[in-house]
């Protein structure tokens, strides 16, 4: 027999061996293949559970200059995603805060818009949505916190508790999440300390539970004391702040610390422990969750005394998403299919391309680029295209993304603010995000003409971000424009980005209207018969809803009397 032969023999051989295993256990291969799809699709969920479980969401808030960008750029420096980090404003600074990527923010050392930043630090995935400080930005404050699962309250150690703060702590307050205070600028003279929780208990209605405690203040500040550590760590601060900071660690009963620190500094805080361990507010995880305690920590952003120890509490203290509301009850993050809710839009992040981001944030499960996802208000599937996570102005693509994290899609112009993306084919809805009512009122129009189409183009797209909201007459198209802000600094940004972005110059006329109202019931009473007064307009919005513009708060209470039945609103629900 030749070789060829045999060789034929024994494959033929084998083959039949095959055969007769596949048909002897034709009725067992099924639920072979079965269990390993199981054991596959079991890995995968752990897998999941264990990615959105490293996840970690919060927006920083504060009155303007009491830190808060500066403390994100500190965050991002422990983090390890820069290398030095910049501040807003200074004379050393020669570097711009990342988070603020906006010409207008770089030239004027203000955050104008809400910026969205990722990092890794300890094992976990922390997305920091940064937040406008000004006050005419709140809206735009609003809808970040709408995407958050905790909050960072930034107080300046001098200043305290101030307005800004008490408005955005409300906004907090009325999404129930945790709130961690960070005592700001404890390198400069600052309050004292019990003075300052003091206040933060009377004025904002929340009770305070120290972590850390300051050692003295301004030039005579020394570091920190973690109560839970029951350690004492003295910074020295290097290149401004702009570098990770060296440390000293002691015991509290340590007796160098008491050469290093100085006989009184010693001695007052031995006193301030006792106190501490008498009277303040024990941790208290549950009272933290729901809102009612706040965690909170001193030190200087700006030098990076107890920044680390901030950052390392919090993250410990803090939860991976939790399940969202929906028309049809809660969203687990980990069981259910992809999900998402679009919460802010931003054109021309890009001034080259003029590009449209739509930032959203995961709700549920796990996103791959590409993938295709039922669009719930637009009433169709959309591919979800360009996926990238940022670093304010620096994108990255992503190819997998999961619950908790916030990611921008491009937007060809079919999103809006509140718009549910989502995979299982449930077709359900997240709760929508109010709108808040603008105070102040003008006229737009083009000085040149030949510009309508960009200026259309320009207003129609910054009001879609959220950043203004526009009106027209409500028997006419877009002949007249009337904008509408909550602040009136909107102003000057919505005319230095129609000058910048879309090379249109407008001048502003303003109207004396500071009211407006909705018409909640629009489809069920004849708008153009509303017997008015003589300080009320009739205008719509983009949608087409019908709304009135009054000059006089009691204007409003007199049409309500005209007109029964009429249903009017102070805030419209995207």
């Amino acid at each position: 027999m030749s070789l060829g032969h045999s060789l034929f023999l024994k494959r033929e051989k084998s083959a039949q061996r095959i055969f007769l295993v596949f048909f002897h256990h034709r009725k067992v291969l099924p639920w072979i293949i079965f269990y390993s799809r199981k054991i596959e699709l079991g890995r995968h969920m752990a897998s999941l559970k264990e990615e959105i479980e490293k996840r970690r969401t919060f927006a920083i808030i504060s009155h303007p200059d009491a830190g808060k960008t500066t403390l994100t750029e500190k965050f991002l420096l422990y983090g390890g995603a820069i290398n030095l980090a910049g501040t807003v404003k200074g004379r050393k600074s020669s570097k711009h805060a990342v988070s603020d990527w906006m010409e207008i923010e770089k030239e004027r050392g203000i955050s104008v818009t809400s910026s969205v930043l990722q990092f890794n630090y300890d094992g976990k995935c922390i997305n920091i949505l940064d937040t406008p400080g000004h006050q005419d930005f709140s809206e735009d404050t609003y809808r970040t916190l709408m995407a958050a699962d905790s909050a960072v309250m930034v107080i300046d150690g001098a200043k305290g508790v101030e307005p800004q703060t008490i408005k955005l702590f409300k906004v907090c307050v009325m999404r129930h999440i945790p709130i961690f205070t960070f005592i700001n600028k404890f390198d400069r003279e600052a309050r004292d300390p019990y003075e300052l929780l003091d206040e933060i208990e009377e004025v904002l209605g929340i009770r305070t539970c120290p972590i850390n405690w300051p050692i003295g203040s301004g030039h005579h500040f020394k570091g920190v004391y973690d109560r839970e550590k029951e350690e004492v760590d003295l910074f020295h601060a290097e290149g401004g702040g702009k570098k990770e900071v060296q440390k000293e660690v002691f015991r509290k009963e340590d007796e160098a610390l008491r050469t290093v620190i100085g006989e009184d500094f010693y001695q007052k805080l031995q006193e301030d422990l006792e106190l501490l361990e008498g009277a303040a507010e024990a941790f208290d995880e549950k009272k933290v969750d729901s809102g009612e305690l706040t965690p909170v920590f001193f030190g200087s952003a700006l030098t990076n005394f107890g920044v680390e120890t901030f950052l390392q509490h919090f993250l410990k203290m803090t939860k991976s998403p939790l399940p969202r509301m929906s028309d049809q009850g809660l969203i687990d993050p980990v069981e259910e299919a992809f999900s998402a809710f679009v919460f802010k839009i931003q054109a021309n992040m890009d001034p080259k391309h003029r590009d449209r981001v739509a930032f959203m944030r995961i709700c549920s499960g796990e996103f791959d680029a590409g993938m295709e996802v039922n669009h719930i208000q637009g009433g169709r599937k959309v591919k979800l295209s360009q996926p990238t996570q940022m670093m304010a102005d620096e994108r990255k693509i992503v190819e997998k993304a999961y619950a908790g994290d916030i990611i921008g899609i491009f937007d060809p112009g079919i999103f809006s603010i509140g718009d549910t993306l989502e995979l299982s084919g449930k077709k359900f809805a997240y709760e929508g995000i109010p709108t808040f009512a603008p105070e102040h009122f003008a006229r737009v129009r083009q000085i040149d003409t030949m510009k309508r189409k960009q200026f259309l183009k320009g207003v129609s797209q910054i009001a879609q971000e959220g950043a203004i909201q526009i009106f027209q007459e409500y028997n006419t198209g877009m002949e007249e424009i009337i904008v509408g802000v909550v602040g009136t600094l909107q102003f000057e940004v919505l005319t230095y980005r129609l000058k910048n972005e879309y090379n249109v110059e407008v001048r502003l006329d303003m109207l004396p209207y500071e009211h407006i109202r909705w018409i909640e019931n629009y489809t069920e009473v004849d708008v153009t018969a509303i017997s008015g007064t003589s300080d009320m307009k009739v205008v719509k919005d983009l949608k087409d809803r019908p709304l009135l513009l009054f000059a006089h708060p009691w204007s409003i209470g007199m049409v309500l009397d005209r007109n029964k039945g009429l249903e009017l609103s102070a805030f419209s629900r995207n």
